[in-house]
């Protein structure tokens, strides 16, 4: 897939970018009221309410002490040289998608558009648009990473973008699964973009940022903590045009995600599991309940996010036999001819339960077919009639 330079002018003016850093840091990724006064009012005029001493819906009273410390020039001096940009809404690569957030309902006190993104690598994420999401359980089964990986391959064959959070499990399957296939990916935590978590994949999210995207609205340095990962999940659900969840117990992060995705009116995609497998609890009950669309591969979930008409999945079918090409009555009477011992032609008529004109014309040409064969003793089934 072609990238467009990640080096574009920008059409946010410097102001604007460094009211944002220093309001990602202010405020927790994901609050709501933060979001909705720098969406309504902008960023620049929220930042010198708040610098003026005036407080807007309480706000002061959560972040005033840390107002003087911030140098948000400096954060990104330093953020640059770590090969990490923050991205915004107005630059040329800022995702659509993460404005329809404006309108969604908040989720555990969660939502809005974000103040912007920090991201470390040379995807852009616009390319991310028409990407798929794929989450699921850290307590993940052999079956689930396989199908996990499939899927994400099969997408990325395409051009789409695997999205997941680098968690264990279904996340990582999903990376690898996409990265095997010779594509990019993007990794979204609840941490800063320069941290690893879990730090066992240090080293998979080191490759994913110098051939895809390590993306995360948490600045720079930052750790992360639940709230942070409910926060994430809603930019996963965002990001991508659609959700798959491949296990998820009845309590998952996954299932936050899922939430997100229905919200947001992306496609929600499960993967049954086995009846009895704690670990597809919660997905199952997303099939049951009518929230998720059921896909047992990539070419379902391809045929799920493509437009009309593209990727159709051909129903699956057993293979064809010689008997599936003869007509009804031909059939009736191939029913009535004994496997082993041969029978008279006036035996298969009644067998059929047809006129002995009408068999022995149908055997006749059930021979020519090599289905029967006829011997003294009359007709019986050939070797190609078994199949």
């Amino acid at each position: 897939m072609s990238r467009r330079p990640t080096g574009s002018a920008p059409r946010v003016g410097l102001d604007d970018r460094l009211a944002r850093v220093a309001l990602s840091r202010l405020a927790e990724p994901g609050d709501l009221r933060m979001n909705t006064l720098v969406t309504d009012l902008g960023p620049v005029a929220v930042h010198e309410h708040l610098t003026s001493q005036h407080d807007l819906h309480g706000l002061l009273d959560d972040v005033g002490q840390r107002l003087e410390a911030l140098d948000p020039e400096r954060e990104l001096v330093q953020a640059e040289e770590r090969g990490i940009r923050f991205v915004v809404p107005g630059d040329p690569e800022w995702p659509a998608g993460l404005d329809d957030l404006r309108s969604a309902d908040p989720l555990h006190d969660r939502g809005g558009v974000p103040i912007g993104l920090w991201v470390r690598g040379p995807l852009r994420l616009d390319e991310l648009a028409g990407g798929v999401a794929v989450v699921g359980s850290r307590s993940s089964t052999t079956y689930g990473e396989s199908v996990a990986r499939d899927i994400a391959a099969r997408v990325s064959l395409t051009g789409l973008t695997a999205v997941s959070g680098a968690a264990f499990g279904i996340d990582q399957a999903a990376h690898r699964g996409a990265l095997a296939s010779g594509a990019p990916t993007a990794a979204v935590l609840a941490c800063g973009a320069d941290r690893s978590y879990p730090a066992a994949h240090s080293t998979l999210l080191d490759h994913i940022a110098t051939v895809g995207a390590v993306v995360s609205e948490t600045a720079p340095g930052l750790p992360p903590t639940r709230i942070r990962f409910l926060s994430r999940n809603r930019l996963i659900a965002a990001l991508t045009c659609g959700t798959v969840v491949v296990e998820a117990a009845a309590r998952s992060g996954a299932l936050n995600t899922a939430n997100w995705a229905g919200r947001l009116h992306r496609v929600v995609m499960g993967v049954p599991g086995p009846v009895t497998s704690a670990p597809s609890q919660g997905v199952h009950q997303l099939l049951r309940s009518g929230a998720a669309a059921l896909v047992t591969g990539g070419a379902d979930v391809l045929e799920l996010v493509g437009a009309s008409g593209e990727h159709l999945v051909e129903e699956p079918r057993g293979p064809v036999r010689s008997r599936d090409r003869l007509s009804r009555r031909d059939q009736q009477v191939l029913d009535g001819v004994p496997v082993a011992r041969a029978a008279p032609v006036d035996s298969v008529a009644r067998a059929a339960g047809l006129g002995l004109l009408e068999v022995q014309s149908a055997l006749s040409r059930l021979h020519r077919a090599g289905l029967v064969e006829h011997g003294e003793e009359g007709w019986r089934l050939a070797a190609l009639a078994h199949d």
